[in-house]
């Protein structure tokens, strides 16, 4: 009888166990959907660019895209899309195929060959990095890659430039300098 008691209290917290912490608050999507999206209604594209192996992409996710008020900004003013820098997985970008011709599946969880896509939209300076924030506009076209970790505090200027548009009307710097944060 004991051990049926605490079967029944510790099969549950078991099954709990194997659940994800939390699920993502972003509303990812593919660059595909994304881009169709966006040519409907205007808004601009955020592609994370992300490797399985690197530290602060993950923390990125956790810290920055699992922020409420964050996630709420993006899932309003963007079209979100989780890009793996390394995938193997052929991708649509403006109607041409990119490949990763590198990829090997048996180091899927480690460091890999870099996707073409990856090359094409999120190097700075000849170099790529992660992971790096691209920002596109609504017809696809890259208007630049932010490489490295951002907080929520740090990356909401960034966002509030692109997703209000914006970046049509002044540089960053000016637009950074009258920015007032809305976070609470």
């Amino acid at each position: 009888m004991r051990s049926l008691a605490l079967s029944l209290i510790v099969f549950p917290l078991a099954l709990l166990a194997q659940e994800p912490a939390t699920a993502p608050l972003v509303k990812w999507t593919d660059l595909a959907t994304a881009q169709t999206a966006a040519k409907k209604d205007g808004k601009p594209l955020l592609i994370d660019v992300y490797t399985s192996w690197c530290g602060p992409c993950r923390m990125l996710d956790a810290n920055t895209f699992h922020d409420p008020q964050t996630a709420a900004y993006i899932n309003a003013n963007f079209h979100p899309v989780k890009f793996n820098a390394e995938g193997g997985d052929p991708v649509v970008y403006n109607g041409k195929t990119y490949s990763n011709p590198s990829y090997n599946p048996a180091m899927k969880n480690s460091r890999n060959g870099t996707h073409e896509l990856t090359m094409a939209i999120a190097p700075v300076n000849g170099r790529v990095a992660y992971p790096t924030l691209v920002y596109m506009d609504s017809q696809g076209q890259v208007l630049t890659p932010v490489q490295g970790y951002m907080t929520p505090v740090q990356i909401e200027p960034i966002l509030n430039y692109f997703g209000s548009g914006a970046y049509t009307k002044q540089e960053f710097a000016e637009f950074q300098k009258a920015f007032v944060s809305k976070r609470k």
